[in-house]
């Protein structure tokens, strides 16, 4: 995958194609009563369920709006896909929109991607060891080596958040990137000593053994927001009407797949590999459809002390 951290030289070029690239006007029939198409960055992963329950319910065209779904490998490539015009709207974790504004690129959160279940030990995901291992707790992964899906991101941050709350050194962890569905293997064959891992391979990881022996999430901050649905500042004033859409239909979509999760389990079998057998066994994301304004700072905090970012940054200029 591609790295999350955006080069000074990529950042530059990215902003700069802000007043480059969009109409200066909403599309043809925006608030006319024609049906506008938009294009979403999306992962295909648990998180976006949603997304695409949203679509094949109608909530989406309720609001006229047509969706395609593009599929990214996350923030990395939503970020510049968002502000080069590829997307109208995208999903990404908070960390990639913390270091773009930190960057100066001028993006705005519109809507909750998905949250934490803020259990302990019941939630999405979680760091996992091999089953035989005699690491206990977070604390004692200090000199370990942790597989995250991407260096730099949220993975990495709050698995520190982690240590740190169990009463560990971070510091001397080595993070290693490697694609979440590589983890479960990695971790049975005790090629890495931990690893930080979601659904539903969170699942196939424990179905093959492996033990869990922190929620980073939950460990980070009560009801950690993890993801957001964004576009541009340039969007959000110049297609206000669009947003306004946009937005409504996704936080109806939300508020449903938060409803009526066995529908939820249902749309993953459409725009992804998981077998049905795991899809019913997973555990599902947070969609409480309200972004978490404390725990988005939290993690703006987590990263300037751990060096992702240089600055404070504001998230005022970046949350709705």
């Amino acid at each position: 995958m591609r790295r999350l951290v955006v080069s000074a030289i990529t950042a530059a070029a990215l902003l700069a194609s802000v007043t480059a690239c969009g109409s200066d006007a909403d599309e043809p029939g925006d608030g006319a009563g024609g049906t506008t198409k938009v294009k979403v960055g999306a992962i295909p992963i648990v998180d976006v369920a949603p997304l695409h329950l949203g679509i094949s319910k109608g909530f989406f065209a309720e609001q006229n709006i047509e969706v395609e779904v593009v599929n990214t490998t996350g923030g990395a490539a939503a970020v510049p896909g968002v502000v080069n015009g590829e997307f109208d709207f995208a999903f990404g974790n908070v960390v990639s929109l913390i270091v773009a504004r930190s960057q100066k690129i001028p993006l705005k959160a519109i809507a909750e991607g998905n949250s934490s279940t803020g259990e302990q030990g019941k939630d999405f995901g979680g760091i996992v060891v091999p089953a035989d291992s005699p690491i206990t707790s977070a604390s004692e992964l200090a000199g370990k080596t942790v597989a995250v899906n991407n260096l730099k991101n949220i993975g990495d941050t709050t698995v520190r958040a982690s240590i740190r709350k169990a009463g560990g050194d971070p510091s001397g962890v080595k993070f290693v990137e490697l694609p979440f569905p590589d983890m479960p293997a990695a971790v049975n064959g005790k090629r890495v000593d931990a690893a930080w891992i979601v659904e539903p391979f969170f699942t196939v990881a424990q179905d093959q053994g492996a033990k869990v022996i922190a929620s980073n999430f939950v460990d980070t901050a009560p009801n950690l927001t993890i993801a957001a649905y964004f576009t541009t500042e340039k969007t959000v004033q110049q297609k206000a009407d669009l947003t306004k859409r946009f937005t409504a239909a996704i936080e109806k979509s939300l508020a449903y797949a938060q409803e009526n999760p066995a529908e939820a389990r249902a749309a993953l079998l459409t725009y992804t590999q998981i077998d049905p057998a795991v899809a019913e066994k997973i555990t599902l994301p947070g969609w409480s459809g309200q972004i978490n304004r404390d725990s988005v700072q939290t993690m703006a905090d987590l990263m300037l002390a751990d060096g992702l970012i240089s600055e404070k940054v504001d998230i005022a200029e970046l949350l709705p």
